[in-house]
């Protein structure tokens, strides 16, 4: 009887055990908030990315961003391209923009965007984009990144500016890439319109890419601003996902602060009482509106109680335009970085970039780990708890999870490549803009001028400005990172640009 007893108790204990386990719900994958801005430069908000406060973190207004630095790691070297579908692509990809060969912006099916050159013609690059097929012509063939995340159970948000393929491709309808919902996102890389009483630019008698922003029609006619309307949109489905019991994967991808500096009234007045031209206003005002934005999806969270179960990661998808209409002398707008979108020099490549991860990431933290763009691949996989899974690409970015537990980790000995063997602006931008290749190891950098065959170097820990070239004082090192940037261009089979006048291939960094 004892016995019985005992044996009783035991499963009466089993019970009680089990049914407490069943009570208790099971780990929730985390839901991840990935936040872009377009054209966004390192220095274009009041949260600080250099060692000092600078005359642009006065210019901008941007409380949310401090709010999500004070509760995130901020990374002061993280990078992208240097103009906007090559950074998305190599995010939906993993792959780098040497391998992806989508190496500029994209509009129209096979029709690239590159100014004519009287010295170079443009390689064969993929200019239609992204494809989830591989039948598409001159296009990258791969697995994107939400298609993944989709089928391992996540809700997948595509809200504003897609573009990572051209008008009438696969890859220019978000749905084919593995989003569940697309709000807004076509082949179009900037808006007509921020105005919805503009009706964003739409013409009836007259289509045009950029005016494509499908699921917005509602709000035409209303006095509201594209930034605002896409947030609300974004809103809404967050509360599918709930509604579904599904983690959400939002890609915030805001069409801000692309062109056109378009005024947004809720915040412009302050910026012309500074004192700043009619365009430049514009510009801080539509910052501020992205601010508003990432505010807001906070908020969202805190009200729903998904704070601590949310990922944030903020970035930008290249250097902030420094060109007119933009106040000041061309290339000075992301000082203390030279250069700007469409150069690889730091201020087209640098980005703002922070992550907020509850449970890893340290408050108010800060990382000069550099990173690329690619990198997120890998580790929003890793942040979702996804480990198997397969890709028909070979993906080069590394997750940057160990940097994310620790601020104070460093490796110096990996290689970020840039390569943009195209023509953004046919010069009428300068030089730097066009027919550019680049490395960075450690503190080094390399810049290779494919049109003139020169090399620049310089050290980014003494030199941020990039004012030094230290090619000629330094020549064996400049022989080494050429080395270097050709091994890993030929080992990603990356494309170079061809002589008209020979028709021959420019010849490798390391090349005579």
């Amino acid at each position: 009887m004892k016995a019985k007893l005992k044996i009783g108790g035991v499963c009466a204990a089993l019970l009680v055990s089990c049914s407490t386990m069943a009570q208790q719900p099971a780990q929730k994958s985390p839901n991840v908030i990935f936040f872009l801005v377009d054209d966004m430069g390192w220095q274009d908000t009041s949260v600080p990315f250099w060692d000092s406060v600078t005359t642009s973190n006065k210019k901008f207004h941007t409380p949310s961003m401090e709010r999500l630095a004070a509760t995130s790691m901020k990374f002061t070297n993280a990078y992208a391209a240097s103009v906007c579908t090559p950074s998305r692509v190599s995010l939906l990809t993993g792959m780098n923009v040497a391998r992806h060969r989508v190496s500029n912006w994209i509009h129209l099916r096979n029709k690239p965007v590159d100014q004519k050159d009287s010295v170079l013609d443009i390689p064969e690059w993929n200019v239609n984009g992204l494809s989830p097929e591989s039948t598409q012509e001159r296009s990258v063939h791969a697995t994107p990144l939400p298609q993944i995340l989709k089928d391992n159970g996540y809700y997948t948000i595509q809200c504003g500016k897609a573009h990572f393929g051209a008008h009438q491709t696969l890859g220019a309808d978000p749905l084919n890439l593995g989003f569940v919902k697309n709000i807004g996102g076509s082949a179009a890389g900037n808006p007509a319109s921020y105005f919805a009483e503009k009706d964003f630019g739409y013409n009836p008698d007259r289509y045009i890419v950029q005016a494509d922003i499908p699921g917005m029609k509602k709000y035409w006619g209303t006095e509201t601003f594209l930034t605002e309307d896409l947030t609300q949109e974004a809103m809404l489905a967050m509360d599918t996902a709930q509604l579904k019991q599904q983690p959400f994967f939002l890609y915030m991808s805001h069409y801000a602060v692309h062109l056109p500096y378009n005024a947004d009234k809720r915040f412009i007045q302050k910026y012309l009482d500074m004192g700043l031209t009619n365009h430049e206003a514009a510009y801080a005002a539509l910052v501020e509106g992205m601010d508003q934005s990432l505010g807001e999806l906070m908020d969202y969270l805190d009200k729903h109680d998904l704070t601590s179960n949310t990922i944030i990661i903020f970035m930008s998808d290249n250097g902030g335009f420094s060109h007119p209409p933009r106040q000041g002398a061309p290339n000075s707008q992301n000082y203390p970085l030279r250069g700007g979108k469409g150069s690889l020099y730091e201020g087209g490549v640098r980005e703002p970039m922070m992550v907020r991860w509850n449970g890893v990431t340290k408050p108010g933290s800060v990382s000069s780990q550099y990173m690329i763009i690619e990198d997120f691949y890998p580790t929003i996989l890793e942040m979702a708890g996804i480990k198997k899974y397969k890709t028909v690409q070979k993906v080069d970015g590394q997750s940057i999870r160990p940097y994310l537990k620790d601020a104070g980790l460093q490796d110096n000995k990996r290689a970020l490549v840039w390569n943009f063997p195209n023509d953004w602006a046919g010069g009428n931008l300068g030089v730097d803009n066009s027919w550019m290749t680049a490395v960075r190891q450690g503190d080094w950098k390399l810049i290779y001028f494919e049109k003139y065959g020169r090399l620049e170097l310089y050290n980014l820990k003494d030199d941020i400005k990039e004012e030094h070239d230290l090619a000629k004082t330094n020549p064996g090192k400049t022989k080494e990172m050429a080395k270097l940037l050709t091994r890993k261009l030929k080992g990603y089979d990356a494309q170079m640009p061809v002589y008209r006048e020979t028709n021959k291939v420019v010849p490798y960094p390391d090349q005579d």
